[in-house]
């Protein structure tokens, strides 16, 4: 974790370490299964390095861009910066690029590679209907998520089940007939196709429990911080509420950011809590009243 005054984590931190760990095993299996299916292995490793490359040094640039924001200046957002100027004074850390998105979904989110690197984004429909204090909360969240560097780990652990999921489909469309010409290449390369899909499969259920852990971790540093756990359970009351009034075809056009979202923008019914990218709000308001309790603050 970054040397800030956010409350450390240790369960977040020996569970990103955990993933990662996991999911690089993963990575190199698939990387080795892909070479012993005859593919050149310069040329694997040369794709799957600049993917990852590529996903670690504009995983900014993307997130921004999926969701049609910009990095607005504090002409241009004077009261946005003040509140991030304020809380990252408080945190002692480097202040992250502060970016808006144009639409009327009430979410924020934090991407980056690193705290100097990191860009906090909120969305117009958030400002106006949050009071100052609680956008304070939702943000104060957001950077707890840059200094733990849990958005980094995200960032890298979706990249690699993106390339499994990538594989598994080539060898949907592109693997599965040479069975006549070459029986054996075609066993081999079968075994990685499948040796895919379940890389995908465990990736997946990996990033999601690193993602509903991670919110949790960054509710509780986000109330200590600021010492107002009711402000964000109502900021997050009020966003979940109103989220399941905004049209589906706006929610549709944000889920390539949705395990960044303060709140998850769910498009149609869960499957469950294994495969949800955040825990309840029941779960998050039951959490900030155990923190409410800690300082001695009743939730309001």
């Amino acid at each position: 974790m970054a040397r800030t005054r956010f409350q450390p984590d240790r369960g977040l931190t020996s569970r990103m370490v955990l993933v990662m760990f996991l999911l690089g095993l993963l990575y190199v299996a698939a990387v080795g299964g892909l070479i012993a299916a005859g593919l050149s292995w310069a040329w694997v490793i040369i794709i799957a390095g600049g993917f990852l490359l590529a996903q670690w040094f504009f995983s900014d640039k993307i997130a921004l861009a999926a969701m049609g924001a910009r990095e607005v200046t504090p002409d241009e957002a004077p009261e946005l910066h003040a509140v991030i100027d304020r809380l990252c004074a408080l945190a002692d850390m480097p202040k992250p690029r502060v970016a808006v998105a144009d639409t009327d979904m009430p979410n924020a989110f934090a991407t980056g590679r690193s705290p100097k690197k990191a860009v906090v984004c909120v969305t117009t429909g958030l400002m106006r209907r949050l009071t100052r204090t609680e956008l304070e909360g939702v943000l104060a969240h957001e950077l707890s998520h840059v200094a733990h560097r849990d958005v980094a780990v995200m960032t890298i652990a979706s990249f690699l089940g993106v390339l499994a999921g990538l594989v598994a489909r080539f060898g949907m469309y592109s693997g599965m007939g040479r069975g006549s010409r070459d029986n054996n290449a075609a066993m081999v390369f079968a075994v990685v196709w499948l040796a895919s899909i379940a890389v995908y499969v465990i990736s997946f259920l990996l990033t999601r429990a690193l993602s509903r852990y991670r919110e949790f971790a960054a509710d509780r540093a986000g109330a200590y911080l600021t010492g107002n756990p009711s402000e964000l359970a109502s900021a997050l009351t009020k966003i979940s509420g109103d989220i399941a009034r905004i049209p589906t075809r706006d929610l549709r056009r944000s889920q390539p950011a949705q395990a960044f979202f303060f709140a998850p923008a769910a498009v149609g019914k869960s499957l469950g809590n294994l495969l949800s990218t955040h825990p309840s709000t029941e779960q998050r308001l039951a959490r900030l009243a155990q923190v409410s309790a800690e300082l001695g603050k009743p939730m309001l």
